[in-house]
């Protein structure tokens, strides 16, 4: 059931915490809802080394962005991309 996420009522979360923290361990979702609204959502945690790449991938990226010259317009690398 790993990557789902599904919506329970905040009674339904209250009375059933423990199993539905087992399943955020197996990488499952829970939107939390009270009278149909949606007021909290229980997720997996990240883990620390995925946290670590990413911090990693955006210090890459900001690099990056800082070799090129002026201001780079998605539009226009669409638009080029298109044409090759």
């Amino acid at each position: 059931m790993s990557g789902k996420t599904s919506a329970v009522s905040a009674f339904e979360a209250k009375t059933h915490l423990s199993e539905l923290l087992r399943e955020a361990e197996r990488g499952r979702s829970f939107v939390i809802r009270r009278r149909g609204k949606a007021v909290a959502r229980l997720v997996p945690p990240v883990r620390e080394g995925r946290a670590s790449d990413l911090v990693r991938i955006i210090a890459s990226f900001r690099e990056i962005r800082k070799r090129i010259p002026g201001r780079v317009k998605i539009r226009k690398l669409i638009e080029e991309g298109r044409r090759t």
